[in-house]
């Protein structure tokens, strides 16, 4: 589950890019996300970049390339920070972005596998996938 919450949380957060194969980099740590989560332009920006339909910028390409691997390794090369704004990123989508959220786990998690595998832990969290 930390890793499906961070893969999609990411869709606020910016993605970083691999430095060095272990971790991704936390160049992008200090973005405010609830800036993101809260203006219907930005969030939608990134939204429309992971679901090809908008541009994207750099970050938002690689965020696409790497939510594959961040979700089938539960995020491992995540920071703990990143850890932490992927479950308020997941919650406040669960929580007031529903279609959107649906969408993006339609996208990323066509099988529903990954809801599977994460469902205990997002229920500690207080998530609803």
């Amino acid at each position: 589950m930390k890793f499906f919450i961070v893969a999609l949380a990411l869709v606020a957060l910016v993605a970083a890019q691999e430095e060095d194969g272990d971790k991704y980099t936390t160049r992008y740590d200090n973005i405010d996300l609830d800036e993101i989560l809260k203006s219907d332009r930005l969030f939608k920006n990134y939204y429309n970049c992971l679901v090809d339909e908008g541009r994207c910028t750099a970050e938002g390409s690689y965020l696409k390339r790497i939510l594959p691997d961040a979700l089938e390794t539960n995020c491992a090369k995540c920071s703990d920070k990143q850890r932490d704004d992927g479950v308020r990123a997941i919650k406040y989508m669960a929580d007031n972005r529903a279609e959107e959220w649906k969408v993006l786990k339609a996208r990323f998690d066509p099988e529903n596998k990954y809801v599977e595998k994460y469902l205990a832990d997002a229920e500690k969290e207080g998530i609803k996938l």
